[in-house]
């Protein structure tokens, strides 16, 4: 199978060393491919150009090609069996255009829970829609989505056997929509330790919970990737997760790094059928489904007791059920596949 995975433009590389979400997926699925014995072209100009020792990169979009000339050709005699892309490409008039000359399946992830597809970009067979959660299969529903866990890797990020950590970790982008507050406020509830890992994406937001934000059990790491990245989830005792009320969750990459690592995991989530139900399990973590007429504090506490719960696993099994629940070559091979 010779499947070709897509880059976009964008700010972060391919593969990103830190931040990055289908970024970090597309790299997961390409990695994958090739370990399930697929052969694998690295689509676009965006990939890291290093990666040319290893890997067949091509740096073209299709949704630059113009009909009819030499790069036109070029990509339709390659015979792609595959392609992997970024999840508004289907619905792209132009790159949709190329596609359809290439008479190849596509695939994609659903990583944003607003962006609208036309109606003809998905078939459920030649062209797929995979989503994490029930709540996105829920909002995707027309476009037959398929369930499916994603998988995120970044560059150096190979996770070391599992340890009992200590301190409690939040990570992810700081802003309004990920609430890490509720979270520091859960590790302040329980004397506990917390190390925020990320950039920080709303200062206004910051300064509005700075009395929590700066507190002495708070320590700020900024954004990290690579080693320094998995160190910092593997050490910890246990994953802190939080989103906003509203907030939805397309496919969020902490459950898989944070399980991988072997550091169970403690949710907020403010309804049924997210991405946390849908990553987690009793051996793994604990999910806290708060009210969304509850106050922070409320929630924080409920926070709190479910961070207890997940002290309690054992972090080997964790990340035995971690690196099978977001193996790559599983995930490459659920998405390379047509239902029936």
């Amino acid at each position: 199978m010779l499947v070709g995975v897509c880059d976009f433009p964008g700010s972060y590389a391919f593969p990103p060393a830190g931040y990055g979400g289908i970024e970090r997926w597309l790299w997961a699925v390409a990695t994958g491919a090739r370990a399930a014995g697929a052969d694998v072209h690295l689509l676009g100009p965006g990939w890291l150009t290093d990666l040319e020792h290893d890997w067949v990169r091509k740096p073209v979009r299709l949704e630059d090609i113009k009909p009819g000339t030499l790069s036109e050709r070029e990509l339709r005699d390659s015979g792609y069996d595959l392609l992997v892309v970024g999840h508004e490409y289907p619905s792209l008039p132009a790159w949709t255009r190329t596609w359809s000359e290439l008479d190849c399946d596509v695939a994609t992830f659903q990583h944003s829970p607003v962006f609208q597809h036309t109606a003809t970009a998905f078939d459920g067979q030649r062209s797929r829609l995979y989503c994490y959660s029930p709540e996105m299969t829920e909002r995707y529903a027309g476009h037959r989505p398929i369930p499916e866990l994603a998988v995120h890797l970044g560059l150096h990020e190979e996770e070391p056997p599992a340890t009992a950590g200590t301190d409690l970790v939040w990570l992810g982008r700081i802003d309004e929509d990920k609430a890490p507050h509720i979270a520091v406020r859960a590790a302040q509830i329980l004397g506990r330790r917390i190390r925020i890992v990320g950039p920080v994406f709303d200062k206004e937001y910051v300064r509005r919970h700075e009395d929590l934000l700066g507190a002495e059990h708070v320590e700020w790491v900024g954004e990290l990737g690579g080693t320094a990245k998995t160190a910092a989830i593997a050490e910890a005792s246990v994953f802190v997760y939080t989103y906003a009320r509203e907030y939805v969750e397309a496919g969020a990459a902490v459950f898989g790094e944070s399980l991988r690592a072997g550091t169970p995991m403690a949710a907020l989530t403010w309804r049924e059928g997210t991405c946390a139900q849908a990553a987690l399990c009793n051996e793994t973590g604990g999910v806290a489904v708060a009210d969304l007429l509850e106050d922070d504090e409320t929630a924080a506490l409920r926070l709190a007791d479910s961070i207890q719960q997940a002290e309690d696993l054992d972090h080997r099994r964790v990340q035995a059920i971690g690196m099978q629940r977001f193996d790559p070559v599983r995930h490459f091979q659920a998405m390379a596949t047509r239902s029936c």
